[in-house]
């Protein structure tokens, strides 16, 4: 499928799968798409978690997640967390949203002891989950850009995979709308998040290469994926003054573009940068 062609997106709001399952299930029946094609988004209204959370605030890991011993203690998240902040660099709500988060859940359960490494692991489909500290670096860069906000306001998250990034980013955003175009992967990450019941999450099935029309405008776009020239569709789905950022070029390089307005941008270079290569249709 071309960059160029629109694709069908499925939005999955949490809490998730029971939630979803029992909506759809009292929702009106709308009639069948035509043979061959998908219908587009759809549109349920969910319960709200019995005890609700602040939209965006810091939230400890979820007491329904499995217990892995020794894996899902904070001592050793803090762990790695503290060698992040020893560095100097990030934004103290950046390494607690890290502290938050259960990266070993989000990896196959034989990487589950390298989880808390500075490591990017495999997760299948030649995609893998980034480094925490490449995932600290954007989203500190977005804080200090956007400052003195908050928080990141109506984020776009590029590249769902195992959905980890986007479970820290949903930590300093008020919204996240986080987009993959490959179908397992999609569903990977919505049963990696079903037990942390993250409620300013809507993770979606499209090419994110055409962004997130119904979601937009964005305060901030983040790609977890290195695109040769910077797709303008991100760009026209940009808040005058909203930061994206992501690697682009060969070799690639992690830039940050402010926009200034309609039609002006200015460029940051970041740092020299290594992610899997984008692509559009969905798979």
């Amino acid at each position: 499928m071309s960059a160029g062609s629109k694709s069908p997106q499925r939005f999955v709001h949490w809490p998730a799968r029971q939630a979803l399952d029992a909506a759809l299930s009292k929702a009106p029946t709308a009639p069948p798409p035509p043979r061959g094609q998908l219908g587009g988004a759809r549109t349920v209204a969910l319960p709200v978690p019995r005890e609700p959370q602040t939209r965006g605030a810091s939230q400890g890991p979820s007491r329904c997640l499995p217990r892995q011993a020794g894996l899902d203690s904070d001592a050793v998240r803090r762990g790695m967390v503290d060698k992040l902040r020893q560095s100097g660099h990030f934004d103290e709500r950046v390494l607690q949203a890290l502290q938050d988060v259960p990266r070993h859940h989000f990896v196959d359960p034989g990487l589950a002891a390298q989880a808390y490494l500075d490591n990017a692991l495999p997760i299948g489909f030649e995609q893998t989950i980034s480094k925490p500290s490449v995932v600290a670096r954007g989203l500190d860069a977005a804080l200090k850009a956007l400052a003195p906000r908050a928080n990141l306001g109506k984020v776009l998250d590029i590249g769902t995979g195992c959905g980890y990034a986007a479970a820290v980013t949903a930590r300093v955003a008020a919204d996240v709308y986080s987009v993959e175009r490959i179908r397992a992967l999609h569903d990977l990450a919505r049963n990696n998040l079903r037990a942390l019941r993250v409620p300013n999450l809507r993770l979606i099935l499209g090419d994110g290469m055409l962004g997130c029309p119904q979601g937009a405008p964005f305060d901030a776009i983040l790609s977890g994926a290195a695109a040769l020239t910077l797709p303008q569709v991100w760009l026209d789905q940009l808040v005058v003054g909203g930061v994206l950022i992501a690697p682009i070029g060969d070799p690639q390089q992690l830039l940050l573009y402010r926009k200034r307005s309609a039609t002006t941008f200015d460029v940051q270079q970041l740092e020299g940068a290594k992610f899997v290569p984008l692509k559009s249709g969905l798979t």
